[in-house]
Order: C-alpha cells, then structure tokens, then sequence
C-alpha cells in the first residue's frame, strides 16, 4: 500500500500538497525494512528484506540501529511485541470513532504491557501524538 503511493509522489507523478511531497521525498531516502516470508519482490528504493527468524533478523537491526525503527504493522508488532523486542510505543490517536477496525494486539498478547508516559502532543488537527517507553518491573 505504502510503496505504491509514496515513491510517486516523491518524483512527482502522483498530485499532492508541497508539505506531502517533502515527506514523500524524505521517506524515500530513509531506509525500509520488509519483514516477510512470502514475498520475493521489493521494489522501493532503499528497502532491506529481513528474512530468516524473526527474533534474531529483528534484535540485529535494533542492535545496528541505537535510534531506533519505526514500524507500521499491526500484525508485526503484535508478533515484535510477542518477542519482547518492543521498547517504545508512539500513538497517534484521531478524534474519530471508527466503529470498526483491527485492534492493535488483535489476538492477545501473553501478559500486560506497562507503559510509561514519555510525552503527549496535541497536533492542529485535533489528533494527539503520544510516546510511551516500555517500563520492565
């Protein structure tokens, strides 16, 4: 979903606002981790394929990657998280009821997960932008 839109918009084939096209043009250059057992294509650029298990291809990155990885999956997480490879959560909560929708950790997870309140945001739009850090007690 991700790699057909954003690397149209960074080369300006696809419409967008100025600001989208600036973060499409520093999400391209940023690197992109594809975690996936089944698929053998991936065409965007500056994209890694972490294969192989799961707990040691994903403990090396975060090892090589003191920043820190950001990931977009709910599935991954849960699964990540499932692991104990989790440290921090970042939220970004809209003020919208869905209705309907996954939930994040769908299908449960083992135990609770303590959080720690890093920092909440309130963005323009109405959303709030929550960090969290993973307490371990």
């Amino acid at each position: 979903m991700m790699e057909s839109y954003w690397p149209a918009v960074a080369r300006g084939d696809a419409g967008a606002p100025p600001a989208r096209r600036e973060w499409a043009v520093k999400l391209e250059a940023k690197p992109k981790y594809v975690v996936s057992s089944t698929r053998k294509n991936f065409p965007w650029t500056n994209r890694h394929h972490v294969a192989g298990d799961l707990r040691t291809g994903v403990q090396k990155l975060k090892d090589a990657t003191p920043a820190g990885v950001l990931l977009g999956s709910g599935k991954l997480a849960t699964e990540l998280d499932r692991l104990d490879l989790i440290d921090e959560y970042k939220f970004l909560v809209h003020p919208r009821i869905a209705g309907h929708c996954p939930t994040l950790h769908e299908s449960g997870l083992p135990s609770t997960r303590r959080l720690e309140l890093v920092s909440a945001k309130p963005l323009g739009s109405g959303a709030v932008a929550m960090h969290y850090r993973r307490t371990r007690r």
